[in-house]
């Protein structure tokens, strides 16, 4: 488990950057799960979901979806969009690292930008979390920084190795492919040399 200090920097880096408007707070869904829409079919978890922007694309279609947050403001932010869409969906307090200690199941989990931020440590837990979570033979749609992506700003790099690594016991990888994070104008020009960073967008499906 990561120590409570860990936890707190962690916590505190977030909480800095949705005081403002965060990187990633586009407005819109990330691309990569809006080209994967047609797939996704039934109830949804947007784990990490931040201020639901995926999640509220999701709901829009006729998904039932439950965004996570471990903080109290994007999931703020995520109730108040839907209320002034008028979009139905369920938006809640919950530690990522916390998923196995949930008893509902879900026919899909989404992941943006959320699995990049674990030590390796961590990810074991989370991992473990997801299997929880997801129904068997359910899927996880997942976004992460890549490590095609030049430079030291932003979230710690993963190779496709990393990724293969961490699934390799109880989950079918289906795909791997290069993708891109939407992120706003200013931090595409000041963090990341004017260009979306690079992603991975992976799709497992959960053993049965």
């Amino acid at each position: 488990m990561a120590d409570a200090a860990s936890l707190g920097v962690k916590r505190e880096r977030f909480e800095e950057m949705y005081a403002g408007q965060a990187p990633w707070e586009t407005g819109r869904p990330q691309q990569a799960f809006v080209e994967a829409a047609d797939r996704i079919t039934g109830s949804i978890l947007d784990v990490g979901c931040g201020p639901g922007d995926n999640a509220l694309f999701f709901a829009s279609r006729g998904n039932a979806v439950t965004g996570a947050d471990f903080l109290e403001s994007p999931i703020a932010r995520a109730q108040r969009k839907a209320a002034e869409s008028g979009i139905s969906a369920t938006f809640v307090l919950k530690d990522a690292l916390q998923l196995s200690d949930w008893s509902e199941r879900f026919d899909n989990v989404l992941d943006s930008g959320l699995f990049h931020v674990f030590s390796d440590e961590d990810r074991v837990r989370y991992v473990e979390g997801l299997e929880t979570v997801l129904k068997p033979a359910g899927h996880l749609f997942l976004l992460c920084f890549s490590d095609a992506m030049p430079g030291t700003q932003g979230p710690r790099r993963v190779s496709q190795h990393e990724l293969r690594t961490a699934f390799s016991k109880g989950w079918q990888i289906e795909s791997i492919e290069p993708a891109v994070f939407d992120v706003r104008p200013e931090a595409k020009a000041g963090l990341f040399d004017g260009i979306n960073p690079k992603a991975w967008f992976m799709i497992a499906r959960r053993s049965a």
